[in-house]
């Protein structure tokens, strides 16, 4: 059986094991002067494309753009870099998870009200619908039945009819 959600499982993973990474140096963030990283890496909007399936408009995340401060290369340490690249794979990363949640809460939304109007059918309208026929081929049948009466009588008429002018 397949696992459920495994696109976003592969990427809290993902995720995870960047946190991880940057454990080892992320003490280097608190070294006097401290770096402010707020000024230097800011996240544009997140670009997101919409795939449609099964009538479902989706967002799939495409990309992030990011704006990164000016600094001084020579007084600012060269680890500086790195950490600037780990945030922005780390930010990448969560906004994707945000685009993938998001997807998975409109799949759960539209699932429900498919349920609800496959349950509508099969349990309310499908069997008003077969009454319905029933109520119909029982009134055909009495239709025909009446019909084939009043032909009945409208040939023995017509023999009595035609009887009567013979005898005429």
């Amino acid at each position: 059986m397949l696992r459920q959600f495994s696109f976003l499982e592969e990427r809290e993973l993902n995720q995870a094991l960047k946190k991880k990474t940057i454990l080892h140096w992320i003490g280097l963030l608190s070294i006097k002067p401290a770096i402010n990283f707020d000024n230097l890496i800011k996240a544009g909007p997140v670009s997101a494309n919409i795939i449609n399936i099964a009538g479902v408009d989706l967002p799939v995340f495409s990309h992030i753009d990011f704006e990164v401060g000016d600094y001084d290369l020579f007084l600012t340490p060269y680890w500086v870099d790195q950490a600037i690249d780990a945030f922005k794979g780390i930010i990448v990363i969560a906004k994707e998870i945000e685009v993938i949640k998001k997807g998975i809460e409109i799949l759960r939304y539209e699932l429900r009200i498919t349920t609800q109007r496959v349950n509508l059918f099969e349990k309310v309208k499908i069997p008003e619908t077969e009454e319905s026929i029933r109520l119909i081929k029982i009134y055909i049948g009495d239709q025909m039945s009446n019909a084939v009466g009043r032909s009945k009588i409208a040939k023995k008429k017509i023999e009595e009819a035609s009887l009567e002018e013979v005898l005429v």
